[in-house]
């Protein structure tokens, strides 16, 4: 493998078409795509700041990296990603990309981040500002999670966190098997027209949570005290621990709550309208 090392480039495809290539304190400056159509690829203490870097690369490595501002849309349509111990703050990162490893990335602006992406396996990921990161991904699993993004996770399949903090609104929306556990998700309509979502050692805060859900499960869940109107028109089974201040016009399925702050069924409930609804103290 050639090694480039304390090198600087710039302007349009500098490192076109490079493959078996090692760079190490490199920056890529001012310009467009400078590391396109390559393949197997390992960067280490570099910078980038010009625009679109890693596009059309098949299996690479990122360790140590800094993306600055410009280095926006840096990996799309790539594949075969190790990255690890990189701080990006640039928006639009990870777009039509399968097979992603990270380790230790902060992302600062989430903007359009993950889209499109499949096979993504991620430990101690965090997400700032920006909107719909995860959107359309597939099969996705994350051990801690800290995200403040907003509308994360939507159209998505197949996913699974472990220790998230996500703390935003209409994440989750239209989604399709989702498994989250030992988690804190706070913001307004998590989880409307979603599929198969199964919530395990969760605390949930936000208004309108879980609506139009078709096969949801709770486990062993809390609620923050201001939630209300949840689980309307949803198929639902769950196991919730403490107070729930109001459940609303359920469609089906049952929930068995330590307590109930009220249960709104009206006029408006959807058929079959036969969720049964209980209060059970365990001591």
């Amino acid at each position: 493998m050639e090694i480039l090392r304390d090198k600087h480039f710039e302007g349009e495809r500098p490192l076109f078409e490079q493959h078996h290539l090692r760079l190490e304190q490199v920056t890529i400056g001012d310009g467009e795509s400078a590391i396109k159509e390559c393949s197997d690829i390992e960067t280490e203490d570099c910078r980038f700041w010009g625009k679109y870097p890693f596009w059309h690369v098949h299996g690479f490595k990122i360790k140590r990296c800094h993306f600055e501002v410009g280095a926006r849309s840096a990996l799309w349509y790539s594949d075969h990603l190790v990255m690890s111990d990189t701080r990006i703050d640039a928006p639009k990162m990870f777009r039509e990309m399968s097979d992603i490893r990270l380790e230790n990335v902060v992302i600062n602006d989430a903007d359009e981040t993950f889209w499109r992406c499949q096979n993504i396996e991620a430990h101690n990921l965090e997400l700032h500002d920006g909107t719909y990161p995860f959107m359309f991904c597939k099969n996705v699993k994350i051990d801690n999670l800290r995200s403040d993004s907003k509308y994360v996770f939507q159209y998505c399949k197949n996913i699974e966190l472990h220790n998230a903090h996500i703390v935003t609104k209409d994440s989750f929306w239209e989604c399709e098997n989702v498994t989250i556990y030992d988690s804190v998700l706070d913001g307004e309509y998590l989880a409307w027209h979603s599929k198969n979502v199964r919530l395990v050692n969760c605390h949930l805060a936000g208004e309108q949570l879980l609506c139009y859900a078709d096969h949801l499960v709770l486990e062993n869940c809390t609620f923050d005290a201001q939630c209300d109107r949840v689980f309307e028109y949803s198929d639902v089974c769950a196991h919730i621990r403490g107070h729930i201040e109001n459940i609303k016009n359920p469609t089906s399925g049952h929930i068995v709550a330590d307590s109930i702050g009220s249960v709104t069924i009206d006029k408006n409930i959807k058929q079959p309208a036969n969720c049964e609804i209980s209060v059970i103290q365990y001591t």
